[in-house]
């Protein structure tokens, strides 16, 4: 792991590891947020070592609480973490692109299939992020539960989930983890170190948090200098506002362009149907329905303002962090906010995931296919991507 400060470190080489890492994730990762959480595990933790399971887990958390698209902040966290700032940069672009490329595609006319065998792939995929997600959510168990009142928090969080369910749901789990943490793991000695220290400048810090309120608070106000500032100020008022990324973005952005009349809303439906046929992060739909709306410009610039107030928050928050996660009663917060997040993981695991996917049992055996190839054989994920898309048409 990398300490952005050290001048010793082969600074191109990582950049170069960088880009091909994130660039291979963004034209495999299918099946959205949870299942990335899946793919960049298996990636950074287990096949590159880049973070430990617990600083990992520790930086999901993190992301939990802050609005934006949390599998996004992470990813743009490991690159900041592996190769500073032009790190995070290169990290998001690789992830991002791919999917924004191809919306845009489809919003200009150039089509997709997502009927008769298209939709059979897509399906395919979806059960590829069963196999994922499980094989993640089994590895961090190991580290994360490895004993009764840890794995009993991480059932607390499930029960919090399914009487609170959406966003709210998991900030509520992750804080009762960590109160419980505090409460019940205080006298353990388990936690290892989380995130390396991350040496943002506190200045640089300090901006970011200010540029995100005042570019919320003045999003009034720019609405009034025409189309393009006006539907620009609702992309970033949905991003600085929604909590649990995905999904939940969605209502937000159709009350920014549907209700105004940037796109109609048999537009939005449409390009949020070939949202699902591709990898990469679903906040790409920005980039839909800013082609939509005016043009590849337009596209462009509500891809990186729909992002922007998640990676503001992220760079003005984690130079604190460390100091903050440092103590013993916080790594004991920690800790059980952990154990909540695998919680979170498993609840996700079965709504959407599995719910979505496994349509009878022969998708049920090819997922079940899939994770044997992932948890025991060792299969990359890329093959397990292909095996599913290959395999979706015979099982749906």
């Amino acid at each position: 792991m990398t300490d952005l400060a050290d001048p010793r470190s082969d600074e191109p080489h990582r950049h170069r590891e960088i880009l091909s890492a994130f660039l291979k994730l963004g034209f495999t990762a299918f099946g959205g947020p949870i299942a990335h959480i899946g793919y960049f595990r298996e990636e950074f933790v287990n096949r590159r070592r880049w973070l430990t399971d617990t600083a990992y887990a520790d930086l999901l958390a993190l992301c939990q609480f802050l609005p934006g698209p949390a599998s996004s902040q992470v990813g743009f966290a490991i690159g900041l973490l592996r190769g500073g700032f032009l790190g995070a940069l290169l990290a998001w672009t690789a992830f991002t692109l791919p999917s924004a490329i191809a919306l845009m595609l489809f919003a200009l006319g150039a089509g997709m299939v997502t009927e008769g065998i298209g939709a059979e792939i897509i399906g395919g995929l979806k059960i590829a992020a069963v196999a994922v997600v499980a094989h993640a959510l089994f590895g961090m168990a190991k580290t994360l539960t490895p004993e009764p009142r840890r794995a009993s928090i991480a059932v607390l969080a499930i029960a919090v989930l399914a009487l609170l369910p959406g966003a709210a749901g998991q900030i509520a789990a992750i804080v009762a983890g960590g109160v419980a943490g505090i409460l019940a793991l205080s006298n353990d000695k388990h936690n290892e170190a989380g995130l390396p220290p991350i040496r943002i400048p506190e200045p640089i810090a300090l901006a970011s948090l200010g540029l995100f309120a005042v570019l919320l608070l003045m999003a009034p106000f720019l609405e009034s200098f025409g189309p393009l500032t006006d539907f620009l100020a609702g992309i970033y008022r949905a991003g600085a506002l929604v909590f649990g990324g995905g999904h939940v973005v969605l209502p937000l952005l159709s009350a920014e362009t549907v209700a105004p009349g940037f796109v109609t809303r048999d537009t939005f439906l449409a390009g949020y149907g070939a949202a699902q046929a591709v990898p990469g992060p679903l906040f790409t739909f920005a980039a839909y329905l800013g082609t939509q709306a005016g043009g590849p410009i337009w596209g462009g610039l509500a891809l990186v303002v729909l992002f922007m107030p998640g990676v503001l928050l992220l760079i003005g928050i984690l130079p604190f962090w460390d100091s903050v996660s440092s103590s013993s009663r916080m790594r004991s917060a920690l800790a059980g906010a952990n154990a909540a997040v695998v919680g979170i993981l498993a609840a996700a695991l079965y709504d959407p995931v599995f719910t979505s996917a496994i349509l009878g049992l022969p998708s049920f055996a090819l997922a079940a296919c899939l994770f044997v190839f992932l948890n025991v054989w060792n299969a990359p994920p890329i093959l397990v991507v292909a095996l599913a898309a290959v395999g979706g048409p015979f099982v749906l």
